[in-house]
C-alpha cells in the first residue's frame, strides 16, 4: 500500500469517528484516536482540518480544564476530547435551527458572559439573579437546566457554575467579550 493511501485510508476513518456519535458527549477522546489511527493521529486531524475548510467546518479541541499554554503533548492531547464544528461558530441567521428561543440564547450569552467575567465560575444563585433582571423567573429556572443539560454550564455540589465542555468547543470566548465591550 501507497503512503497516500495509507494516509487517505485513516483520514476517511478519523472523519468517521469524528462525525459519527457515539458516547453521551459528541466527539473522540485523544486516546481513543491514538487506539483506532495511531500515533500519528494529530497530523491526520490536521490534514483532515484542511479538507473540511472547503466545507465550513473545522476539527476542534477541547481541553479538560485548562488549555495547555505552549503547544500541547502527546499526553495532553490524549485527554483532549476531538470533534467538528462550523468554521467561525453558528451564523445569527441559522441559531434558530437549533430550537431555541431568541432570549433562550440571549440569556445564554449573559449567562456565559458573566461567568467569563468571573474567571468560569460563579455561584449559581448570582448567576440566575443577574438573569431574573431580563427574563422571567420561570423562564431563568427552565433555561439553566436547559444550559446545564446541553453542556455549556457546568454546576458542582455547592451550586457552583462553571463554564462546560460545550462553551470552550463552540463559543469563542474572546469575540464574546469584544462584542459586548463594543455595545
Amino acid at each position: 500500500m501507497t503512503r497516500k493511501a495509507y494516509y487517505a485510508r485513516k483520514i476517511k476513518r478519523a472523519a468517521q469517528l469524528l462525525f459519527y456519535k457515539r458516547h453521551r458527549k459528541p466527539g473522540v477522546k485523544g486516546w481513543e484516536l491514538k487506539n483506532k489511527l495511531g500515533s500519528d493521529y494529530p497530523k491526520i486531524l490536521k490534514v483532515l482540518d484542511g479538507h473540511l475548510e472547503k466545507l465550513d467546518l473545522q476539527v476542534k479541541t477541547v481541553f479538560e480544564g485548562e488549555k495547555p499554554a505552549e503547544k500541547p503533548t502527546l499526553e495532553e492531547l490524549n485527554r483532549a476530547r476531538f470533534f467538528i464544528t462550523l468554521r467561525g461558530g453558528l451564523p445569527s441567521k441559522d441559531a434558530k435551527m437549533m430550537g431555541w428561543r431568541i432570549d433562550d440564547i440571549a440569556g445564554l450569552a449573559t449567562a456565559i458572559s458573566y461567568l467569563i467575567s468571573k474567571k468560569g465560575k460563579a455561584p449559581r444563585e448570582e448567576v440566575e439573579d443577574l438573569l431574573r433582571t431580563k427574563l422571567p423567573g420561570w423562564r431563568v429556572d427552565m433555561n439553566m437546566s436547559r444550559y446545564i443539560r446541553a453542556g455549556y454550564l457546568a454546576e458542582d455540589k455547592n451550586s457552583m457554575l462553571y463554564l462546560d465542555w460545550r462553551t470552550r468547543a463552540e463559543v469563542d470566548q474572546k469575540a464574546l467579550v469584544d462584542l459586548i465591550l463594543l455595545k
